[in-house]
């Protein structure tokens, strides 16, 4: 479900692959994401990476049987879960790598959280994205440290809380995608993103992220563990079991009857 591949000059093209499901997040594709993570920063040959997505879609999101599976499990399945999704998004956000997303298609609520972990994100102008996990009574709570540190609360709250979904210009106003050019340019767009670091210094350039991270909104192991408690008690809420509900069952949701 993932594909890493590596050129001769050091650039890895790490891409989700599971077009069919328009790259949503399961179990395997959150442990193949981390597994490639760890590879990409032990590797010093690698001196950029892209983050892409197979297919119509960068990333739809969270799959959502994997997470009605998660909801059904027990305290300890519900905590390694979401430890699992945090740890995927944390070994992207800490790589010692420049790291440049390629958006098309859509990319909702995780899909916009990965686009918020890279450095610089440059989306198709045919992009569709949203947190849209409150129409499923749920929360963009693993996400929430990194869509808050790129956006800022201020741009967060425009969409956080909403599920509207929203195009390429706005994602680039919301400061998730720093460029929007024509569908057929985009991958002339990121290799010109590519392009200068090959020419930087690997150490410097990787001392200079880790400067610039340590410089920004904290995101440690404290606020980590508050993403997952958070994300924890709203899978356990009857919202998050009533949305889920209602979407497997092409419903609309009951949200004034699922507290009685």
């Amino acid at each position: 479900m993932i594909d890493l591949d590596i050129d001769a000059r050091g650039v890895a093209t790490l891409t989700l692959a599971r077009p069919e499901k328009h790259n949503a997040l399961s179990q395997a594709l959150i442990d193949g994401l981390r597994d490639a993570a760890a590879r990409i920063a032990a590797d010093r040959a690698i001196r950029v990476v892209v983050l892409t997505g197979q297919g119509a879609s960068f990333c739809a999101g969270g799959d959502l049987n994997w997470m009605r599976e998660q909801m059904a499990g027990d305290a300890d399945a519900k905590r390694s879960a979401a430890r699992a999704l945090a740890g995927m998004l944390g070994a992207l956000n800490s790589l010692p790598q420049p790291l440049i997303g390629r958006v098309q298609g859509n990319a909702f609520g995780g899909g916009v959280g990965m686009a918020c972990v890279c450095d610089v994100a440059v989306a198709a102008d045919h992009v569709k994205c949203g947190l849209t996990e409150t129409k499923l009574g749920l929360i963009p709570a693993t996400i929430g440290p990194y869509v808050l540190a790129r956006m800022g609360e201020a741009n967060a709250r425009r969409v956080f809380m909403s599920s509207r979904i929203f195009g390429a210009a706005e994602a680039r106003e919301l400061g998730i995608v720093a460029k929007v050019v024509p569908a057929d340019d985009l991958d002339s767009a990121v290799a010109a993103e590519v392009k200068p670091y090959l020419d930087c210094a690997p150490g410097a350039v990787a001392a200079a992220k880790a400067f610039a991270r340590s410089l920004g909104p904290t995101i440690d192991e404290a606020t980590v563990t508050r993403s997952i408690n958070a994300l924890i008690a709203q899978w356990d809420s009857p919202e998050a079991t009533e949305g889920l509900s209602a979407f497997f069952e092409r419903r609309k949701p009951d949200w004034d009857n699922c507290h009685k």
